[in-house]
């Protein structure tokens, strides 16, 4: 028996599935898994079976056969009493809801184990509490410098508690819309508690041991604290403690000027703190294309926000309720005080409380999870997933390898998962977002690279909004002009680069782009405008001109 996946367009409802799964079985197929929502079916042929009849099949039962694959199937979870469950997860964020919601899909008997709040980062933590926040600073920072005569508007000093009470409401609203609710919902076990495995298919949780037939730890990651002399011995914040403070701080260092710290310093600078932003790197988003590098710094320092590169960090010690971080930067030493400090300089897998050794499951250097390209790590029946993986920290990453944990753990579809194309949004104003290769990346792959650079004063939007710090970078094959990365920084960043997503994700070429039409005044309008940049001069066009 030979497996496959095919896709099928035309399937509406649960009916449809039936009628598919009908007219495959008549031709001889088994273990027939249709689905209307994923839009395709999942089957076993025998070998003296041509996959052109299952494809006449669906067409005669009225439904549209499209692309299909041979499945390498592995060994499928038979659901029964063997084990206390067919997929046992631990943690409770997006990578565990996505796998445990497909798995009850397949049918599988499916535990969740959380040991604190139910959620994960995203949620309570990260990006909903840290991206409110950063609209109310948004809005305080507008009301205070607004760029348009005729315009009055102030802004007079913040009360943090009860934004952060508001915050709190809308993190607990979300955490039960998007995750607590859907346990019932669904109908898998919650259990609270600590795990930790003592041998290869068990965990134990308050004293009681748990089997399962596949496991998926996705445990996630927190703050980590950097080797600087006296750390332990200072009242200092990470991302998690900054968002509960009740009130502004006047001033606030930040040490560590990645996604985290940018976002959150300009969050409270844009609140009233002077924000003061070390790293120990000459330059800014040193992972980035110089452009967008460049640009960052040029908007953080017109906002009026601290910046210290290239920082030796010497000490740091608390006087009173003063923090001081002593540094040596370019030779010259250097004491920066703050009534706060938020250390943000990465964070490290959740992995530490679950003697993953008992396991069979291997961690990198950095008490990572080690996966291969099924989401399987070392022990082929635990599968990982997420930031504890230390894979690109995004949710919606975690999300997709939890179906996909799912569709291998527990529908053995032996997916792989493919992280070639993923965009990333740094929530900061302007902000930040990028999708495929920068143009060092695409030259250290071979391609002789051809690029356009747009400063953001060439597009009309930000022209009307009278903010033009900013660039449109699109790095391209010079070959066949197939777009390889698209960089952003610009009001908006993160909803333009979906577009670029699909460029990369699709090979588009820059033609592709040239003979779209854009909608004027959009900021994704600059897309087709650092297309049409690869030959002409923007700045000569007429408005809307191609």
């Amino acid at each position: 028996m030979k497996k496959y996946r095919i896709k099928i367009e035309g399937m509406t409802c649960t009916g449809c599935e039936e009628h598919v799964a009908v007219a495959l079985e008549n031709i001889g197929a088994k273990n027939i898994k249709a689905n209307f929502s994923r839009g395709e079916a999942v089957f076993e042929l025998p070998d003296n079976k041509e996959i052109e009849t299952a494809k006449r099949a669906i067409n005669e039962a009225k439904y549209q056969p499209g692309e299909i694959e041979e499945v390498l199937s592995q060994k499928n979870v038979v659901f029964g009493n063997e084990g206390d469950y067919d997929l046992l997860i631990i943690g409770s964020g997006g990578s565990a809801f996505s796998a445990a919601i497909k798995a009850i899909e397949y049918g599988a008997k499916v535990g969740m184990i959380e040991r604190g709040t139910v959620g994960g980062t995203c949620v309570n933590i990260g990006c909903v509490p840290s991206k409110t926040l950063l609209r109310a600073g948004e809005i305080n920072h507008l009301a205070k410098s607004n760029l348009f005569i005729g315009l009055k508007t102030s802004a007079g000093e913040v009360e943090l508690a009860p934004l952060v009470k508001q915050k709190n409401e809308l993190v607990s609203e979300l955490r039960n819309q998007k995750y607590v609710n859907l346990i019932d919902e669904y109908g898998f076990d919650l259990i609270e508690g600590e795990a930790k495995f003592v041998d290869e298919s068990t965990v134990e949780v308050n004293g009681k041991k748990l089997s399962a037939k596949r496991f998926l730890i996705a445990t996630g990651a927190s703050p980590s604290l950097p080797p600087i002399s006296g750390m332990e011995e200072v009242d200092y914040l990470t991302s998690t403690s900054l968002l509960e403070l009740k009130k502004v701080p006047k001033r606030l260092t930040v040490i560590g000027s990645g996604y985290i710290g940018m976002e959150l310093g300009q969050l409270f600078h844009n609140l009233g703190s002077e924000v003061t932003l070390m790293q120990r790197g000459e330059r800014l988003l040193k992972e980035y294309d110089p452009e967008i590098s460049e640009v960052v710094e040029k908007a953080l320092i017109e906002q009026g926000i601290t910046l210290v590169k290239g920082a030796t960090f010497e000490r740091v010690e608390q006087v009173g309720e003063i923090k001081k971080v002593y540094v040596t930067v370019d030779g010259k030493k250097k004491v920066v005080e703050s009534e706060q400090l938020l250390v943000a300089t990465g964070r490290k897998p959740n992995t530490d409380s679950l003697n993953l050794s008992v396991a069979g499951v291997e961690v990198g250097n950095r008490k990572e999870i080690k996966i291969n390209d099924y989401a399987q790590t070392s022990n082929e029946k635990i599968y990982s997933a997420g930031d504890v993986t230390l894979g690109p920290q995004f949710v919606y990453v975690a999300a997709y390898e939890g179906g996909i944990v799912a569709d291998n753990a527990i529908g053995g579809l032996n997916k792989k998962l493919d992280l070639s194309v993923v965009p990333g949004v740094t929530f900061t104003n302007p902000s930040i977002a990028t999708v495929g290769l920068t143009e060092e990346q695409a030259k250290e792959k071979g391609y002789d690279v051809k690029t356009s650079v747009l400063p953001l004063d060439a597009v009309p939007r930000a022209i009307v909004n009278r903010e033009t710090t900013g660039v449109f970078k699109i790095v391209a094959d010079a070959k066949t002009l197939k777009i390889l990365g698209v960089h952003v920084v610009s009001e908006n960043a993160g909803d333009v680069i979906y577009a670029g997503t699909l460029a990369v994700k699709f090979g588009l070429t820059v033609e592709d782009l040239k003979e779209s039409i854009a909608p004027y005044l959009t900021m994704a309008e600059g897309l087709k405008l650092a297309s049409l940049t690869f030959d002409k001069d923007v700045s000569k066009l007429s408005c809307c001109a191609g």
